[in-house]
């Protein structure tokens, strides 16, 4: 994961365009060079994915933001056929991408979204300690991983956190 955000990092300062999509498909490709591990393509898939829905006027509202996050989650799911209870990225992802959904339906501003969206993950991620995996790599483990959380599944928690955490110190 620490590979995967330095390819974040490498995304962001090669996107000279200021297009929303252009950046989003700059970190989707800069992460999905990760290798070892699923968290790159799985990742990459997702932030690619978000491209597809980015408003092409730069401004994202909380409708916009939240059918992004859709259209991610689903490129991301083309790549794993993990469900929620998996034990895998996907416990916190989901949980995520419809908080945030719902938050739109409900008119709350972004700040607001992305707040709902990092509590679900967060949710989502506490709740794989109780989980056996069933995909990835902890799937050898079996039961010896109850009692863990899923380290992918934390770090979708912190990506939301992070989203969260960003917004609201740039807003107003």
């Amino acid at each position: 994961m620490l590979r995967a955000m330095g390819c974040l990092r490498k995304g962001i300062d090669e996107t000279t365009s200021g297009s929303l999509a252009d950046l989003l498909n700059n970190i989707g490709w800069a992460i999905m060079g990760v290798d070892g591990g699923a968290t790159g393509p799985l990742l990459g898939s997702f932030f690619s994915g978000m491209a597809e829905k980015a408003p092409a006027n730069h401004l994202a509202d909380v409708h916009s933001l939240a059918a992004m996050f859709e259209a991610g989650r689903q490129n991301l799911s083309t790549l794993t056929q993990a469900k929620v209870g998996d034990k895998t990225l996907v416990d916190a992802l989901i949980p995520g991408v419809e908080a945030l959904a719902a938050a739109a339906q409900q008119g709350r501003d972004i700040p607001v979204a992305l707040q709902a969206a990092a509590t679900a993950a967060a949710k989502g991620a506490e709740a794989t300690q109780t989980m056996q995996p069933r995909f990835g790599r902890a799937k050898n483990l079996g039961a010896a991983a109850i009692g863990h959380p899923d380290a992918g599944a934390t770090s979708i928690s912190l990506l939301f956190q992070g989203f969260a955490q960003g917004v609201s110190s740039h807003a107003g």
